[in-house]
């Protein structure tokens, strides 16, 4: 084994299991780790700046080769199913023999940081990868350590092992397909095979930490948050992809705090991660000015996205390769963010739906027992033409706006924010970003303006005291006028153009929301199963 690198840990691979390894490059910067992918034949360089890799056969996560460890010091708290996979203690270490047997004589990268950016609450990690741009791309996602003497004695509490080479055998190994994404919750480990989507890295680290925060009262949150004129006016976004959640957090007028990630102690709201991982197909330098330009730095990191190879342009309206183009940067790429990655205790938590059924006001004000059954069922839709097979929208429901990450059952973290939207009075807001005048094919989406002249309404306090009207079928507090907005826009059934039809697919969406909560009805208290369509 050769070492490479101004920052090696004393704490070396061996701990991790890893004997044998060719050279080791540890903690390299972003020229460097530049320089290795272009050496290596990784990625390229394109105009401006950024470096254009490609996922290959992955071009996202892989759910179905997600499993959980069953240990038993943890298996009583997981919330096993279909999200949760169970894998046995003896299956998981086989396959950890064979992959650590694979790395031998590789070349290795390696980064260490932390994931969280309150000092009480960060958690060291140490991220393992056969490709110097999945490195990268951690040194841009998670929080760098910057002084050399800590990198120096730097220990992990949680270890992400990267090896998109290693191929699982379904027959032999007990697991679904070649890619595997093992969580050990137990010991503190993530393997990852088969696959080059980076972002199964940092949904790792983001699912280990949903499962320890929770048991220390942080309630960990898959949402975007930024503040305006003090730390203290803190708004939360959260949504699954598509519903705009980085786009309406990355507002020039706010400081962004982060765009995916979060925790939310008893000392406010910090961002787990230290960079944003943007969806970038189709992006508007008009409507989404920062992240546009960040598409065009030095040390972002452009997964599968076109460019013309004779003058290196990119091209992010060229869907290709994959709907699901991604940016990964820095977060210093964005002007007005944050660098200590911290704020107060939120003032405004938004929910963000896509709603393709063309049902859902633009936007309504939340209870908290509304706000508690909204979080559970955690609704949006998807489109034609998205997925292969999908005619006609199809409604999705992720439980706290994040299932895939929830290693807990979702009542731990539904009551972690009941308890925290109550102690700090913080208002709820539903927002549809989705479509209006039809179901999709019919009507149109929202435009994004009049979405964020709605938003800033509510995070300016312009509809504190607004009349409202009560939503019919899904019982919400709508406001009957916003300045700027059409008024047939705030009443969705004025919009179509057969009232009949509306009322027909309003009672659709009101019994797949009720069908979906079925799954929560005898875990809530009777104010939540009321709060309901």
């Amino acid at each position: 084994m050769t070492d490479f690198g101004a920052y090696i840990s004393e704490y070396g691979l061996e701990n991790n299991g890893i004997v044998n390894p060719g050279k080791v490059y540890w903690n390299l910067s972003t020229p460097m780790l530049y320089e290795a992918a272009i050496r290596r034949h990784e990625g390229v360089l394109v105009h401006l700046g950024p470096m254009v890799v490609r996922t290959g056969d992955h071009t996202g996560r892989s759910p179905k080769d997600k499993f959980l460890v069953n240990d038993p010091q943890v298996s009583d708290d997981i919330w096993w199913g279909v999200v949760n996979q169970s894998m046995s203690r003896e299956t998981f270490e086989n396959l950890r023999k064979k992959m650590l047997a694979f790395l031998q004589n590789q070349d290795l990268f390696v980064f260490d940081g932390y994931a969280g950016a309150d000092p009480r609450y960060r958690m060291p990690i140490r991220v393992i990868t056969q490709y110097a741009w999945h490195n990268l791309f951690a040194r841009n996602m998670f929080i760098r350590e910057l002084e050399a003497e800590k990198l120096r004695h730097h220990v992990p509490q949680f270890t992400v092992i990267v090896a998109p080479r290693f191929r699982a055998d379904p027959e032999r190994d007990g697991v679904n397909s070649q890619t595997v994404v093992l969580l050990d919750l137990a010991r503190r480990v993530t393997l990852i095979g088969g696959t080059e989507y980076s972002g199964e890295v940092k949904k790792s680290v983001f699912s280990a930490l949903n499962y320890y925060l929770p048991r220390q009262g942080v309630l960990t949150m898959h949402c975007s948050a930024n503040y305006g004129q003090d730390r203290d006016d803190v708004a939360l976004f959260f949504g699954l992809s598509g519903t705009g959640k980085t786009t309406l957090s990355n507002d020039p007028a706010r400081t962004l705090i982060g765009d995916d990630e979060h925790g939310w102690s008893d000392r406010g709201v910090f961002n787990i991660e230290g960079g944003c991982y943007a969806k970038v197909i189709r992006l508007d330098s008009q409507g989404e000015p920062q992240i546009y330009e960040a598409t065009r730095r030095f040390g972002t990191l452009l997964e599968n996205v076109i460019y013309n190879t004779a003058n290196r342009r990119i091209d992010l309206d060229n869907d290709s390769i994959t709907e699901n183009t991604r940016a990964s940067y820095p977060i210093t790429h964005i002007e007005n963010a944050t660098r200590d990655g911290l704020g107060g205790h939120p003032r405004h938590v938004v929910f963000l739906t896509a709603d393709a059924f063309g049902v859902l006001p633009p936007i309504s004000r939340l209870t908290r027992a509304q706000a508690m059954y909204h979080f559970l069922n955690g609704y949006t839709a998807k489109v034609a033409g998205t997925e292969r097979g999908v005619k006609e929208p199809q409604p999705v429901f992720s439980a706290c706006f994040g299932a895939p990450f929830m290693p807990l059952h979702p009542q731990v973290y539904a009551k972690l924010l009941g308890e925290k939207i109550e102690r700090h009075q913080a208002k709820v807001w539903l927002i549809n970003t989705g479509w209006t005048g039809g179901a999709y094919g019919v009507g149109h989406r929202i435009p994004l303006a009049f979405t964020r002249r709605m938003l800033n309404a509510a995070l300016q306090g312009e509809l504190d005291d607004a009349p409202t009207y009560r939503d019919p079928y899904f019982g919400l507090q709508v406001p009957e006028h916003i300045e700027g907005i059409p008024g047939d826009l705030l009443h969705p059934e004025r919009t179509w153009h057969d009232p009949q039809a509306y009322q027909a697919q309003a009672h659709r969406l009101v019994s797949l929301f009720s069908q979906n909560f079925d799954a929560y009805r005898n875990e809530v208290d009777e104010e939540i199963r009321q709060a309901g369509p």
